[in-house]
């Protein structure tokens, strides 16, 4: 019987030999990319914290906690977090610090100020609630101030508070701006919405940040939830032993992986066996061209 997003995924091999590793060891395990601009190797799934909300008595903190403790000793790397989403960066900040694996993790923030000195406050304060001196990368939020904050944040990178600047949308609504946004400018990094379900950036954006040397970051690779909703409680497809998927989970995100573009998933992940289920879609086989292909042909009519 498969396994389902319901289900504690901790039987493969895989991961049980991952989980006896140091984070370090672990993270060599899984799939990299690289980033067009430096070079620097990363492992190929990421978390997303839009939902880590709360005080720090809420009943939520310890899940929270463990799933950050467990993203990180199977090797994950990238966090993605903003200060639009609540007071996650708090939260986000907090956890690292009590962890003590800030400055083992590859933090990215955002901001969404249209104007410059807004925009000093707003990011002035992400470094305080997330705890560091440096960001690895920061991101103009749905284009917001892209005309009036970009310039501040190629200054603020030349100055090493940044490695690497970039720009976001959420919605295709925003994919004519992108795509004028990426020919003009020299960005490390785009984060799209882009799934299964959801191919509309293949189209255009990310060929786009092929040619132009940009790493893509993947925001609702499973589509706000429409691909479990449509596949439900369905058997795993004999196809998906060849990408050494245990669960749809694994399926969607090894199908965004999958793109030439190499894009890196960072779906939002609030419990730990979530993350474990998460970061195993970065080991074993990814998706060829006829596959992906058999994999929109298998979607597409549940989600008609």
């Amino acid at each position: 019987m498969s396994i389902t997003r319901r289900q504690f995924v901790a039987g493969s091999a895989m991961l049980g030999a991952a989980g006896l590793l140091d984070p370090a060891l672990a993270q060599a395990s899984l799939n990299q990319i690289t980033i067009p601009s430096s070079g620097q190797r990363l492992p190929g799934i990421g978390i997303g914290c839009r939902n880590y909300r709360g005080g720090p008595g809420s009943e939520e903190m310890p899940v929270f906690r463990d799933t950050f403790a467990t993203f990180h000793r199977l090797g994950g790397k990238i966090v993605d977090t903003s200060p639009n989403y609540g007071n996650s960066e708090e939260v986000i900040g907090n956890i690292m610090a009590e962890l003590g694996i800030r400055d083992e993790l590859w933090v990215a923030t955002k901001v969404d100020r249209q104007n410059r000195r807004a925009g000093i406050e707003r990011i002035e304060e992400s470094f305080q609630l997330l705890r560091g001196e440096q960001f690895d990368l920061m991101q103009i939020h749905n284009l917001r101030g892209v005309d009036s904050v970009l310039p501040l944040l190629f200054e603020w990178k030349a100055q090493g508070r940044f490695r690497y600047v970039g720009v976001t949308t959420s919605s295709d609504r925003q994919y004519d701006e992108l795509e004028r946004v990426m020919s003009d400018q020299d960005l490390d990094f785009v984060q799209v919405d882009y799934s299964l379900g959801n191919r509309n950036a293949a189209e255009r954006l990310l060929p786009l940040a092929q040619d132009r040397g940009m790493a893509v970051l993947v925001n609702l690779p499973f589509g706000r939830g429409r691909l479990f909703n449509a596949v439900g409680d369905r058997p795993l497809p004999d196809w998906a032993d060849d990408i050494d998927a245990t669960s749809w989970a694994q399926v969607f995100l090894k199908y965004v992986m999958s793109h030439p573009a190499t894009p890196v998933p960072i779906p939002g992940t609030t419990k730990p066996h979530h993350a474990e289920d998460n970061v195993n879609a970065a080991r074993g086989r990814l998706a060829d061209g006829n596959l992906r292909r058999e994999m929109e042909a298998f979607i597409d009519p549940l989600l008609a």
